[in-house]
């Protein structure tokens, strides 16, 4: 008997969202095997956090199909979409932890929120994932006392705490200099080979995309131009594409104050 196909983790197909006038995704298909790392890359207002949205249906497309591990978002009521949404963790750009409570406690919320634990099992499950990100020695400190780094890492342990089968990653190394950006891949390769999590990685950096992805996709006026693995996409010829990574190669030389190396 044969065995049944394998569910893509992501799947768009055909998917358009305007917002009054302006026209954000113009037909957007993507789809992300179960097991692997998408990297979505795109200019800053090209769409990829409205992208995002959709797949956690806070947003619903105009036209076309957004499916996660499976399911086809427009068909769920509230509890089918809260059902889809416990298979995803999910860091925020900004990492959007309580500044109020400690890291162990931010970490441990969703465990309270979702599940019925005794705290001697939450407490275990909040020490294995800060051991993850290496930050079992913050457990006590507060967001505010935490490096740019050490908070998105705290960010990822809360993320994956509940176990999900998708991590979604919303750029996830804005603002953050070369060291810090560094411990965040860090982060997302701890989510690829030890969680085995299936992952889209939104954001604009080239560098980190090559480092952690296993396709990756451009999205450029509404639609994805080239989705690839990272040598493919870094060879590809359409103009677009070429033009993306000089911008990015032009912009990183202009930071380090060298003269932008050739592409190939």
């Amino acid at each position: 008997m044969a065995e049944p196909a394998q569910r893509n983790a992501i799947e768009l197909v055909n998917v358009h969202k305007s917002f009054g006038a302006q026209h954000v995704l113009r037909g957007v298909d993507l789809v992300v095997p179960t097991g692997t790392t998408c990297v979505l890359l795109g200019v800053s207002g090209s769409g990829k956090t409205v992208l995002m949205k959709h797949l956690d249906g806070l947003l619903r497309p105009d036209r076309g199909t957004v499916r996660v591990d499976g399911e086809d978002l427009a068909w769920l009521d509230a509890a089918g979409l809260e059902r889809v949404r416990r298979k995803m963790g999910i860091l925020f750009q900004g990492g959007a932890l309580f500044d109020s409570i400690t890291v162990e406690d931010n970490v441990a919320f969703p465990l309270r929120e979702r599940l019925h634990l005794v705290e001697s099992e939450v407490r275990e499950r909040v020490q294995r994932v800060l051991a993850l990100v290496g930050l079992e020695d913050a457990a006590k400190q507060r967001p505010g006392e935490l490096s740019g780094g050490m908070l998105k890492r705290a960010a990822f342990a809360r993320a994956v705490v509940l176990e999900p089968k998708i991590l979604l990653y919303d750029d996830p190394t804005a603002g953050l200099d070369p060291l810090r950006t560094q411990s965040v891949v860090d982060v997302i390769l701890t989510g690829k080979h030890r969680l085995h999590a299936s992952a889209l990685v939104i954001t604009p950096d080239v560098a980190s995309a090559f480092q952690v992805g296993d396709n990756l996709a451009l999205l450029h006026e509404g639609r994805i131009i080239e989705h690839a693995p990272p040598e493919a996409f870094r060879q590809s010829q359409h103009p677009a594409v070429q033009a993306f990574l000089h911008d990015w190669l032009a912009r990183r030389a202009r930071a380090s104050g060298h003269t932008s190396p050739p592409l190939h």
